[in-house]
């Protein structure tokens, strides 16, 4: 089966849902088609009839998020929908609040404790909300004791890292790309923009590392780590309701 095209698929769901609007209540000429017309959606969005037919036809058309905003609001998407569309247009919806890690059910705080392997969850600055005695006893420096809780902060200014991390110049190059998938979600979140900050100024390694601009996908694999020399296979996981947590867990190799 192949696969659909991003910009095939925004079409079809835009047609699909101006279709699915009530008829304007002024207009009482005979209507051959349900929904709405595309000029009067055109004149709701305030943009030109020819940007939404080419939006439906999957053509080549540039979509600003002020636009796409407004296409959201005039076709009355309630939230998945206005994700959804945000996410087929490969756009930032403007209007997306930024996510509060002060909001998460105790079930999530309490998971890493029913798991006998190293585990812990993340906020979408990357510190540490819940660990497991598996995973403190492992990373001692960073989730035993009274340490900062930030795992970047640990990994780049932190001396017991490149004791602990075996590879740590990889590791830490790979961190920075992966962080930096995150750090693109939350452009307008300060706590996020503030830690860039401060490990650009206090780390040499990370100001190196930042500027490179590399992305790439948080991803498992295969862990190891000195002292004991240990191996690991790590998992991440996302919550379905708080996208910007993730649940690590370090399965143990033979």
């Amino acid at each position: 089966m192949p696969v659909p095209e991003p910009r095939k698929t925004l079409g079809a769901f835009l047609r699909a849902h101006r279709e699915r609007l009530p008829p304007v209540a002024t207009d009482r000429r005979r209507r051959r088609t349900p929904g709405w017309r595309r000029e009067e959606l055109a004149e709701a969005c305030g943009v030109s009839l020819t940007w939404i037919t080419w939006l439906e036809q999957g053509r080549e058309v540039s979509a600003s998020p002020r636009a796409l905003a407004r296409l959201a609001d005039a076709l009355q998407l309630i939230p998945p929908e206005r994700a959804y569309l945000f996410e087929i247009a490969g756009r930032r919806d403007p209007a997306a609040p930024v996510p509060s890690e002060h909001e998460v059910e105790p079930s999530i705080l309490a998971l890493p404790d029913s798991l006998s392997i190293p585990a812990y969850v993340l906020d979408r600055t990357w510190t540490a909300i819940a660990w497991n005695g598996p995973a403190a006893k492992l990373f001692t420096g960073w989730l035993s004791g009274r340490n900062d809780r930030n795992l970047l902060r640990f990994v780049f200014l932190s001396p017991l890292a490149a004791r602990l991390i075996d590879g740590w110049e990889d590791r830490s190059r790979r961190l920075v790309a992966e962080f930096r998938t995150d750090f693109s979600r939350h452009l307008r979140d300060p706590s996020t923009q503030a830690l860039v900050d401060e490990l650009t100024e206090r780390s040499p390694a990370f100001r190196e590392l930042w500027r490179e601009h590399a992305v790439l996908d948080r991803e498992g694999g295969e862990r190891s780590f000195r002292r004991p020399r240990r191996r690991f296979y790590q998992s991440t996981l996302h919550f379905a309701a708080h996208p910007d947590l993730k649940l690590v867990t370090l399965t143990p190799l033979p």
